[in-house]
């Protein structure tokens, strides 16, 4: 890859220092970033780089070794040549003098062309405010890339204005939309798991399969961010973007091949074919909830309504449980050849009773068992994928028990654990995407109609939910969500995957 400038814009945030100083870090450590890239932070802090660098190694200490192991930060050469490609500049970016910034820029090209990436760590409200400053700053060419963090707008309207805001500056090929799930080894191994083996695709189709389920689950409370989530809900913060970004995975045709526009085109596909809820299929279909104080391995936590009052210095108006929901759990539907009939049922929460992230596919059962003499029906196939903690693959199969005595079918997995087969250290999903970022690859990015399709379906369950009053149902922390999310699945005779 070429040398390249990439300008963190909320380079002293939580995102940056927690996740992508880390990622570069250790793309750096393995070689991948050329000689001569530089790391510029942007933030109002007033740093110095000498500051900035000092506070960037104490972060890389605290977050690298859970990622990569203790022995990760032991190579001083790497380490002293990342902390020197940083730099910090201060600025509002509602100033109109950008000079320090631009000119620092300047001085870097004079190398020769270079890619250019900026990289908003900000809230969305700033998107268009940094491009359109960027663009009077003169940083931005045909080389400039520009990346966009999650959430993109809080509905419809607001997703098509920044999407207006950044694309008066960018082109759509310049604009990333990062969605960090689709940077899991898991995720991107879907893909090959289906058009890569014989075995899969024929059956992956409503004659064969009974149902599929995606579940987000997170043992973690909103904290310190309570304020902030409570003007998004589970269903903005990870429905719309995340679970429907797998939903689309597991559904879309093969594309003609894997490239940039292939697999966004078969995902919009599955998106518009997604059947609509809303009135009365969201009261049905749907199931919002929030957690309540409850124990988490073995230690008591507080309800989201106490750490919001927290976050907002607790007045007793405060104290009353908010409207705001920390689970949701759905049933929908792909209205389409190969999955009519077929439910995708959804789940998301906080303060669940694991942290786990995971795609189940339930196959249908045997039309006919063969082995009636012990009494139990056979169970059905089952193709777990697991996102987090240990990323890996499992099929449930049937097999015969070992030993004498006539045929006893058991359920036996056929497991693929990523760690344990490939050995090294699996990347994370933002070193892979910033990677992807400098190659300019953006197979792994959401396009902008992509977007505006998924809060067009989103956008309805929203206003059902604020026109009928549906509060969130409570649950306690430490649990597996509302009684009702249980009921949901139970109604089709089904039941939550909850071997872990």
């Amino acid at each position: 890859m070429d040398p390249a400038d990439i300008v963190v814009f909320g380079g002293t945030g939580d995102l940056a220092m927690r996740k992508l100083l880390p990622a570069l870090y250790l793309r750096d450590r393995d070689g991948q970033l050329a000689e001569g890239t530089r790391i510029v932070a942007v933030s109002r802090s007033g740093l110095d780089d000498a500051d900035y660098r000092d506070k960037v190694d104490s972060e890389l200490r605290r977050v690298v070794p859970r990622w990569a192991g203790a022995d990760v930060l032991a190579d001083d050469a790497a380490h002293t040549r990342f902390l020197q490609r940083l730099d910090h500049v201060t600025l509002d970016v509602f100033d109109d003098d950008w000079s320090a910034l631009s000119g620092l820029l300047g001085r870097a090209a004079e190398d020769g062309a270079r890619t250019r990436v900026l990289y908003l760590a900000s809230a969305p409200q700033l998107f268009g405010r940094i491009c359109v400053g960027s663009a009077r700053a003169g940083i931005v060419d045909e080389r400039t890339r520009v990346v966009l963090e999650k959430p993109l707008g809080h509905d419809l309207a607001s997703a098509r204005e920044i999407n207006d805001e950044v694309g008066s500056v960018f082109a759509e090929e310049q604009i990333y939309r990062i969605d960090h799930y689709l940077g899991k080894e898991t995720v991107q191994n879907l893909l090959v798991l289906r058009f890569g083996n014989s075995l899969f695709e024929p059956l992956w189709n409503a004659s064969q399969i009974d149902h599929v389920q995606i579940t987000v689950s997170e043992s973690i409370g909103c904290g310190n961010r309570a304020d902030y989530y409570d003007g998004s809900g589970a269903l903005r913060d990870m429905v719309q973007n995340h679970l429907l970004q797998l939903l689309c995975l597991v559904a879309m045709e093969p594309p003609a091949k894997i490239d940039g526009e292939g697999v966004r085109d078969e995902k919009l596909k599955v998106l518009q074919s997604l059947k609509p809820l809303d009135g009365p299929d969201v009261i049905r279909d749907t199931v919002r909830g929030q957690y309540t104080e409850g124990l988490v391995d073995g230690a008591a936590v507080p309800g989201y309504a106490t750490e919001l009052a927290e976050a907002r210095a607790g007045t007793p108006r405060e104290r009353e449980r908010p409207s705001t929901e920390t689970f949701v759990a759905l049933r929908a539907e792909v209205a389409n050849w190969r999955w009519a009939g077929v439910p995708f049922y959804l789940r998301t929460g906080k303060r669940l009773a694991t942290h786990a992230s995971e795609i189940v596919v339930q196959f249908k059962p045997v039309p006919h068992s063969i082995f009636p003499a012990f009494g139990e029906e056979i169970p059905a196939n089952r193709l777990v994928l697991r996102l987090q903690p240990d990323e890996g693959v499992r099929l449930h199969m049937t097999a015969k028990q070992p030993g004498p005595g006539g045929i006893r079918p058991i359920p036996a997995p056929l497991d693929l654990s990523f760690a344990r087969t490939f050995g090294d250290r699996l990347p994370d999903a933002y070193e892979r995407l910033l990677m992807d970022v400098l190659r300019g690859n953006p197979t792994l990015f959401m396009r902008r109609d992509e977007i505006e399709a998924a809060w067009t379906w989103a956008e309805p369950i929203l206003r059902t939910w604020e026109a009928t009053d549906q509060r969130p149902r409570p649950y306690a922390a430490g649990s597996t969500g509302p009684a009702a999310a249980t009921a949901l699945i139970e109604r089709d005779g089904r039941a939550w995957h909850e071997d872990y």
